[in-house]
């Protein structure tokens, strides 16, 4: 999982902003995992404000310095998911500026052909790897780093959906986003497609089948977990001054649900007696909701944003 994750920061390092709304409702519902973040309303959020600055100071700074792009002023939300046998698809939304729009010909120049193609009346790229492991462009605002690797050897992108940038794994995938603005129809309605979790003032979400999870380990309770586990959901939302958190797993047996709400209500009770933890955290964690129903484990909790921040920056 962390590996693909890395695709997308990958992108975000390659210049790539810019983008259009959408949300992981979006995500076909046979993606095998997904990933999306509002930052348009992380910065507007008064609880997630804190954690967006540390985001600006930590993390968009040193974007803007390597590869020369403005993400607080270009990208609102971003996108990710995979599909089984077809990969990676990353739509990033916002404002697309001229300038980014020439750093992603930039690398379509050294990585791929210039000469356009065409689906549904829209242009898109194809970019393929070289001999070369990382290559550099030059560009007026900055370098811009390759990887194309990240992506396979080989990968479709597009800026002709307005304020999108698309990145995808496959040829199809690119022509069937292009056909409907950018996103991608699936039905949910179906066993094993993914859960979604949502909330009036979202921040983040994510989602996996839980056979993407790296687990080298064979023993201990993580590993028993992970095998006894279909499928993981994790939200983030803005509640008043709070940032409520959600967690949902599906297990392959209802017992598994229960004996897991057990685990985190030990762990939770064994915790609480720790001298050392500060007020806010002791209550963070008294409040914290553990429910079982059949066999979904529901884990519910808010935490003060300084909370986060300080964890962040230590």
């Amino acid at each position: 999982m962390m590996r693909k994750l890395k695709f997308l920061a990958v992108f975000l390092l390659l210049a790539l902003p810019q983008t259009i709304y959408a949300d992981a409702s979006d995500v076909p519902g046979s993606a095998t995992w997904y990933f999306h973040v509002d930052l348009k309303a992380m910065k507007t959020e008064t609880a997630s404000q804190g954690v967006y600055a540390w985001l600006s100071d930590e993390v968009f700074v040193e974007l803007k310095q390597q590869a020369g792009i403005d993400v607080a002023a270009e990208v609102d939300r971003v996108t990710a998911y995979s599909l089984p046998d077809q990969g990676l698809v990353i739509v990033i939304e916002g404002r697309i500026s001229q300038e980014s729009k020439d750093k992603v010909l930039a690398l379509v120049a050294v990585k791929g052909e210039l000469q356009p193609l065409k689906s549904s009346g829209k242009s898109y790229y194809h970019l393929q790897d070289s001999d070369n492991d990382h290559e550099r462009v030059s560009h007026e605002s900055g370098d811009i780093r390759i990887d194309i690797r990240s992506l396979e050897d080989e990968a479709w992108i597009s800026v002709a959906v307005a304020n999108k940038l698309i990145v995808t794994s496959s040829e199809q995938q690119m022509q069937q986003l292009l056909a409907n603005n950018g996103k991608l129809a699936g039905s949910r309605d179906h066993d094993g497609a993914l859960i979604v979790l949502t909330a009036e003032r979202t921040l983040l979400q994510a989602g996996m089948n839980a056979g993407v999870i790296d687990d080298d380990d064979d023993s201990g309770w993580e590993s028993n977990i992970i095998r006894n586990t279909e499928q993981v959901a994790f939200l983030v939302a803005a509640a008043a001054d709070m940032l409520a958190v959600e967690v949902k797993l599906i297990t392959t047996e209802p017992e598994m649900a229960q004996s897991l709400a057990s685990v985190v209500r030990g762990l939770l009770s064994l915790v609480a007696f720790d001298d050392d933890m500060s007020a806010a955290v002791l209550a963070t964690l008294r409040g914290t909701k553990v429910e079982a129903d059949g066999n979904t484990l529901s884990i519910s909790l808010e935490i003060a944003p300084e909370l986060i921040v300080a964890a962040l920056s230590d």
